[in-house]
């Protein structure tokens, strides 16, 4: 239903609702606010039937929002019983409430739902928007068939995981534009993914196809948050938690306020320091200080780190500066901090998976 039906709709069930009560209705002490809200009302109806530029019309719809609260706020206004006219308005009131029930119908895909969002935060409200345009999205790149439309579809179905349609908006994106790193990396996660609900591993076709696509839209935009989030959960997949951690690492950088990375993050570092006697000792003496990866914090960053071992022993039992010294950590503990301490080092790390 276009918006110009609606809001003739509309101006007709007010006209059949408000009629009986210029045709002789009582008084009414709040009949000058009334309609002066019901004016405001109407004429924000026409301004977002007529409206060319879609900037407003979140703010325009807000406004009428407020409009009819402040509408329903105000005491029922008097009607009149007498006779005939009691009889005329009650016709009137069941031809309004058929037209209400129409509008409503209509309104349920256009007004109605921006005004309930509006209550909602802004994450689900983005959510509840999108499941609103997806049909329409799906059905303008079927029609157009161009690779923006495809993209658009494949956005909106994946944040709403409507994954089925995902792979196929992003499969038609990839057809169009080869390079498109947000229709590789998440057209890659979702085949990574894909059969878990079944409780199936990927097939290692699946698998390794994943990882090019992942990889290759990791390269193409390494400076978009979600290119490291993604590259970092499928190196994880693969078991390569060193890497993973380097691109998870890179997120949090990219995005200082996400938060998707932590459980995964949190994850690694304990299966690290399960099976590392390094990382053990490391995580109960140094991270509090140099980063639970060895980033930096409070102290210096131990990845950029040329040292020599020797070095590097004597600075960890001795202190140097204000870094004091832990003469506690010593034999096989000490041998281990050391071999992850030099394998941080810049021209290690870069080899090491």
């Amino acid at each position: 239903m276009s918006l110009s039906i609606l809001a003739l709709a509309l101006l007709i069930c007010l006209w059949l609702v408000t009629e009986p009560l210029r045709a002789g209705a009582p008084s009414d002490p709040d009949a000058p606010a009334r309609e002066g809200l019901e004016a405001e009302r109407d004429r924000l109806y026409t301004e977002l039937a007529t409206l060319t530029d879609e900037r407003r019309r979140p703010d325009l719809e807000r406004r009428a929002a407020l409009t009819l609260r402040a509408l329903d706020a105000l005491p029922p206004a008097p009607r009149p019983e007498r006779g005939g006219d009691g009889r005329r308005g009650r016709q009137l009131a069941l031809a309004a409430l058929g037209l209400s029930a129409l509008l409503v119908g209509g309104g349920a895909v256009t007004f109605v739902p921006r005004w309930q969002l509006a209550a909602l935060p802004a994450g689900e409200a983005a959510n509840v928007q999108a499941v609103l345009n997806l049909p329409a999205l799906r059905a303008r790149a079927e029609r157009t068939r161009t690779a923006p439309d495809y993209l658009a579809w494949g956005r909106a179905a994946f944040d709403t995981s409507a994954y089925d349609q995902a792979v196929s908006a992003y499969g038609n994106t990839l057809k169009l534009n080869p390079r498109q790193p947000e229709a590789l990396r998440r057209l890659g996660i979702l085949l990574l993914t894909r059969g878990e609900q079944g409780g199936a591993a990927p097939s290692a076709g699946d698998a390794a196809q994943a990882a090019l696509l992942i990889r290759t839209a990791a390269q193409l935009a390494p400076q978009e948050p979600e290119s490291q989030l993604l590259l970092g959960f499928a190196l994880a997949r693969f078991g390569q938690d060193e890497e993973a951690l380097r691109a998870l690492e890179r997120y949090r950088t990219l995005d200082p306020q996400g938060r998707d990375a932590d459980e995964l993050i949190s994850a690694i570092r304990a299966r690290q320091t399960d099976s590392d006697p390094g990382l053990r000792v490391y995580a109960a003496n140094c991270a509090s200080c140099h980063g639970p990866a060895g980033g930096g914090g409070i102290g210096p960053s131990l990845r950029e780190s040329v040292l020599s071992r020797d070095a590097l022993r004597q600075i960890t039992v001795q202190g140097k500066g204000a870094m004091p010294g832990f003469p506690q950590i010593r034999g096989q503990d000490l041998e281990a901090l050391l071999d992850l301490l030099e394998g941080w080092q810049p021209g290690r790390a870069a080899a090491a998976p």
